[in-house]
């Protein structure tokens, strides 16, 4: 296998790592790349459980697929992110969120990131793919995306702040 081709399973993160597993063999690839996210795959059990890995190569051997390297993006853009506010709150786990507190949310990130690579290795892969976080990201980049609700209160605002100057 020259170049395998691989599945990111992050967008498939609403179904199922079994369910992944069936499909992306049925459309051919041959292997994953793991998201840290949903059920596909999580870091602290892979470290602290030993059935879990287990578990999970299991599954990819039954849909003859190889994992090359697993992803947890949502965590790392939370090391460095300033701000973090309410649109981090849509994209962590309570585990990393805790109160909400920046600084906190910050190094529980980084915990798990540093958890990441110890569960990369027992899974046998040597790659870890993810975002850092910035904190200069708010000058150049939307992510995380802003909610509808929070678009709304902001031109809600505008309205309450402008209709009387108009």
């Amino acid at each position: 296998m020259p170049r395998p081709i691989t599945l990111f399973t992050g967008q498939w993160a609403d179904l199922p790592f079994e369910e992944v597993c069936r499909l992306a063999s049925g459309w051919g690839y041959d292997g994953l790349e793991i998201a840290c996210w949903g059920d596909h795959f999580d870091p602290w059990a892979a470290v602290e459980d030993d059935s879990y890995v287990p578990a999970k190569l299991e599954v990819l051997k039954k849909h003859d697929l190889q994992v090359f390297a697993i992803s947890n993006h949502l965590k790392g853009q939370a090391v460095c992110d300033d701000p973090i506010d309410e649109r981090h709150r849509g994209i962590l786990p309570d585990r990393i969120w805790g109160d909400g507190d920046a600084e906190g949310v910050r190094q529980r990130a980084a915990e798990e990131m540093k958890m990441t690579a110890r569960a990369a290795r027992r899974l046998g892969v040597d790659v870890v793919v993810g975002f850092t976080g910035s904190s200069i990201w708010k000058y150049v980049a939307m992510f995380p995306p802003a909610s509808q609700d929070l678009v709304d209160a902001g031109y809600e605002d505008f309205a309450t702040r402008w209709n009387p100057i108009l």
